[in-house]
């Protein structure tokens, strides 16, 4: 049975907590600040950021202000490696912004065209410094993390992409299972624009939990990482509020069908 504790088991050995907080759109100073600790307080261990959300800063002191060992909280941030850009000195400012010893994950952001292996091989040079413990992709279609594959020295871990019944593309999905690479949902919320879908108030009445609660559960059940973003205190401590129940499979491929 799953809880909030529960973690995958990478490629490369490491173990990563299914469930986390995103901080897209949340903004640096305390907002922030307030979100991550609130998070951490509510049992989450798994923080998302990126180096163009701007927010480095205020989350990494909201971490080394929790008083919880750095080793029980994955620490995830994102490159966005334009044509041109020093990803050396980019990943320098992200690493002194979040001021921890070591980042557990560091993802590009989007695929550039015609330099993906490129950007891929910067990753790989960042990683043998030795603070960062995984590299994966983000926003990476099919062909393009082939790409990567082509020519990885150190295979990426996950790819993090916009997915939620509503645009769950399932041969992506099956294809990263047959690489070893997990799916990870950013927007499982649908940035709140389908939780008034009669579908998942049905769900929601049935099971006496919010549509939001549904659709985390559904990325759960399907064994994809999942990173719902709110700055709420309640909304924070009930999108972690869905280890009590269990929807049927015939449900979860009702969820599968949704589409926008």
């Amino acid at each position: 049975m799953l809880d909030i504790n529960s973690k995958v088991l990478l490629n490369n050995g490491l173990k990563m907590p299914l469930l986390g907080i995103g901080t897209w759109q949340t903004k640096n100073g305390e907002t922030a600040y307030n979100a991550v600790r609130i998070a951490l307080d509510a049992g989450y261990r798994h923080i998302d950021t990126a180096r163009v959300y701007g927010n480095e800063e205020s989350v990494g002191r909201a971490i080394r202000d929790s008083g919880i060992p750095r080793e029980e909280i994955w620490v995830t941030t994102k490159l966005l490696l334009l044509y041109g850009f020093n990803s050396d000195k980019m990943f320098e400012d992200s690493f002194r912004k979040l001021g921890l010893d070591y980042i557990d994950l560091l993802l590009i952001h989007f695929p550039i065209p015609l330099i993906v292996k490129r950007n891929w091989q910067k990753l790989e040079r960042i990683y043998k410094l030795g603070t960062v413990r995984a590299l994966g992709v983000s926003n990476h279609s099919i062909s393009q993390i082939k790409e990567v594959l082509n020519i990885a020295e150190v295979k990426p871990v996950v790819n993090q992409i916009k997915c939620s019944p509503y645009n769950y593309d399932p041969k992506m999905h099956e294809y990263l299972k047959s690489q070893n690479i997990y799916l990870e949902a950013y927007s499982p919320l649908t940035r709140g624009k389908k939780l008034n879908d009669e579908r998942l108030l049905r769900l929601a009445k049935k099971y006496n939990k919010s549509t939001a609660q549904i659709l985390i559960k559904w990325c759960l059940q399907k064994d994809i990482i999942v990173i719902p973003k709110s700055i709420h205190k309640n909304r924070i401590i009930e999108n972690a509020d869905v280890y009590d129940f269990e929807m049927a499979d015939i449900e979860i491929k009702e969820l599968d069908s949704f589409r926008d």
